[in-house]
């Protein structure tokens, strides 16, 4: 590594750094809201009522047949120019823009709801059907059988599909760089085009997003193991 990369390294580190976190907080924004799309989601694709489930399958299956980076350059855009139609047809002049990461969030969080309602709706329909009839005969409430029975029985065949989504997501921030918004990936392009050190800084992206990745690997792999407690442990083929 020459001078001038090194120089231009400790230049950048301040901008990388804030990007990386950017990007983290539109990671775990975007999967908390995906999550609770998902649980309502794959209630939805399990209710007994025709139009509901049709609602939530037209969601989960058109949503991931659609690019995410389509989406995210509808919604800033089409989003943009949509809401500025609406305030002057309503006589407030000017026009409005979506903030990137109010666009980074929302588009990754939808997106993910619609794999998260597979992934949940999957693993609800794998818990044994005798312990949702206990729950029946003992009388519990709808709320009660779910966070005592349901989220506890589920967990386990879930926790490997979320911990794959939630790797996913953070390499799919790395989208949002094409309006312009400031997470880890466009402040990398920034860094690279003005050092021209294009090697130095896209090998440190790397790095960096394999850091984010095998550390939540780490995390999720503890957490499957912390709610598998109790459980036979199945022989790998």
């Amino acid at each position: 590594m020459n001078k001038v990369s090194q120089e231009g390294l400790l230049d950048w580190a301040g901008p990388i750094l804030e990007g990386a976190l950017t990007t983290l907080e539109i990671a775990v924004l975007a999967y908390a809201i995906g999550l609770l799309l998902g649980l309502v989601g794959a209630s939805a694709r399990l209710s007994p009522w025709a139009p509901l489930r049709g609602l939530a399958t037209v969601y989960s299956t058109a949503v991931r047949a659609v690019p995410e980076l389509l989406l995210i350059i509808l919604l800033y855009y089409a989003g943009s120019q949509a809401l500025t139609a609406l305030t002057n047809a309503l006589g407030l002049p000017g026009q409005v823009a979506i903030n990137g990461f109010v666009t980074a969030v929302g588009v990754l969080a939808f997106v993910q709801g619609a794999y998260m309602t597979e992934v949940l709706r999957g693993a609800i329909l794998a818990i044994p059907k005798g312990q949702l009839e206990a729950a029946d005969a003992f009388g519990f409430s709808a709320w009660t059988r779910f966070h005592r029975i349901v989220i506890p029985a589920m967990l386990p065949n879930a926790l490997p599909g979320m911990s794959n989504l939630w790797l996913i997501l953070i390499k799919d921030t790395a989208l949002i760089s094409v309006i312009g918004f400031s997470e880890l990936f466009f402040t990398i392009q920034q860094a690279a085009a003005s050092t021209r050190a294009h090697f130095l800084f896209y090998a440190a992206a790397g790095v960096i997003y394999l850091a984010m990745t095998l550390s939540s690997t780490a995390l999720f792999t503890r957490l499957e193991r912390r709610v598998r407690r109790g459980q036979p442990i199945r022989e790998e083929a």
